[in-house]
């Protein structure tokens, strides 16, 4: 088996994710997060909170609805350029991205071409269908939801296809209850909708997923401007597999500082690899018409074949703002030093689900007698497990004393099925940094062993200092600093 379906098997046993309502059989692009992936999504997605929200004083989340009126699309644009190409196999009439049909079989990013372009291309290099049938011609698809809402269904309303929306119909409320300053943001953390046309990516496509974004409002005027200037100046940001002084990037300061605040929050919180992470900006034909400067955040995922985006950085100008003005015929001007304006955005964007994704690509690791994630503590599902050696000897009421001990304090996993080797090899593989076992030696002398996911190897600890050194092994002091290895 190749990487990425060791990852899904390996997911599905330990409960990380599965495909949803499989006992009726599942439709492409729909996931169940299990016990432990719901686990590690929510940490990331608080990770994500408590770092970006506090990079202002003004910054604030909010939680709108997923389904919203028709209109809300009319004037975002998303009803007219909201299209993926498809293009189907003559005889079976099964569908697919044209696209990721031709950067699949020839290399080519053919995302920016159009369906003349993409036609050319698959008969150019005789492109066929997976299953070997010929191709018809490209068209334009719009992957939007739409809904019928009310007794009779005569109204019509769409699944939110991002959540941006739902920060700039609630600006003008949310401006005049922060006291009408600028800048500030305005996150939001929930689920979006794509008629993806043929999710084949597993957890990269998907039709229902979760974005974190945060939007920032700000006065144009002001876009090269940056109170925190001198703390970031002399950071170096990973653009393509070039480090450049921040200082030295031709872009508005404002930008720049939230380039190096992104890839902190990867480098120094996720603990991604140096070399598996970089900003790429887009060109013109990539980028979204509205989008100034667009640049992506990819990760390079083995699982995938390469590089792939996991979050972006737009500035949107005040296309957002100007066009909800126009198309609800609401004033969304504010008054900024007796001038009233349209204020411009930054967006930060990012896919939670691709972000999951990434962190298990990369910290998958296969060694000779085992499998393993070596996840951090930020965003490890469990980090301490807690075992009794064998189920007698009061062993296991002695166990579940100490995990009652740690529940409150760290994320704790209790197990005792099976010998103390199946239960290593099963927390290795959930990622479990620390691992606790309850011995004979415990009820003499009240110790324990602790064991180091990465080295394997263990140091004894008295149960009424465990807290204190699992606080100092999860935060990366050495386990051999802590204790006598045995």
């Amino acid at each position: 088996m190749n990487k990425s379906d060791n990852l899904f098997n390996l997911a599905g046993k330990r409960g990380f994710f599965f495909p949803s309502a499989e006992i009726y059989g599942s439709k492409a692009g729909f996931w169940t997060y299990g016990h432990l992936g719901t686990l590690m999504k929510r940490k990331w997605e608080n990770l994500w909170r408590n770092f970006f929200l506090k990079l202002g004083e003004n910054y604030f989340e909010i939680e709108d609805c997923n389904i919203l009126p028709r209109e809300v699309f009319q004037s975002s644009g998303h009803l007219q350029h909201f299209n993926d190409p498809i293009v189907e196999s003559v005889k079976s009439k099964e569908k697919f991205r044209a696209d990721e049909l031709i950067e699949e079989k020839t290399g080519i990013k053919a995302e920016e071409f159009d369906a003349g372009q993409l036609d050319a291309l698959i008969k150019k290099h005789n492109i066929k269908a997976p299953n070997g049938e010929n191709l018809g011609k490209v068209q334009m698809f719009n992957m939007m939801f739409d809904l019928k809402v009310g007794a009779f269904g005569k109204d019509i309303m769409m699944l939110r296809p991002e959540t941006a929306q739902s920060a700039y119909l609630s600006f003008k409320r949310e401006f005049n209850a922060l006291r009408e300053k600028l800048p500030f943001g305005l996150a939001v953390v929930g689920k979006a909708f794509r008629n993806e046309i043929s999710p084949r990516q597993g957890f990269y496509r998907l039709r229902e997923f979760t974005q974190a974004e945060l939007q920032i409002f700000f006065n144009e005027n002001e876009m090269d401007k940056c109170k925190d200037w001198d703390l970031v100046k002399k950071y170096k940001i990973k653009i393509n597999d070039k480090k450049i002084l921040a200082s030295k990037l031709k872009l508005p300061k404002f930008y720049v500082y939230h380039m190096v605040q992104i890839q902190k929050f990867y480098l120094d919180l996720l603990k991604i690899p140096k070399d598996k992470f970089r900003f790429r900006e887009l060109n013109e034909k990539e980028k979204a018409f509205y989008n100034k400067i667009h640049y992506d955040i990819e990760l390079k995922l083995d699982s995938l074949k390469g590089w792939k985006e996991v979050a972006g950085l737009h500035y949107r100008t005040d296309y957002d703002l100007t066009n909800h003005q126009k198309g609800s015929k609401e004033k969304l001007e504010v008054n900024i030093d007796g001038k009233k304006i349209i204020p411009h955005v930054l967006e930060l964007s990012f896919g939670v689900d691709r972000n999951v994704w990434g962190l298990i690509d990369i910290f998958y690791k296969e060694e000779k007698e085992r499998t393993l994630f070596n996840f951090n503590k930020n965003v490890a599902p469990v980090e301490v497990a807690v075992f009794p050696l064998v189920n007698k000897d009061k062993l296991p009421d002695k166990a579940m004393e100490v995990y009652d001990l740690l529940k409150d304090d760290f994320g704790v996993f209790y197990d005792c099925k099976g010998s103390i080797g199946r239960m290593y090899r099963r927390m290795d593989e959930v990622g479990c940094l620390a691992m606790i076992t309850i011995d004979h030696e415990t009820l003499k002398n009240k110790t324990v062993t602790l064991r180091d996911r990465d080295s394997m190897k263990q140091i004894r600890v008295k149960i009424n200092k465990l807290k204190d050194v699992l606080d100092k092994f999860l935060d990366g002091e050495k386990l051999s600093k802590l204790g006598k290895v045995i």
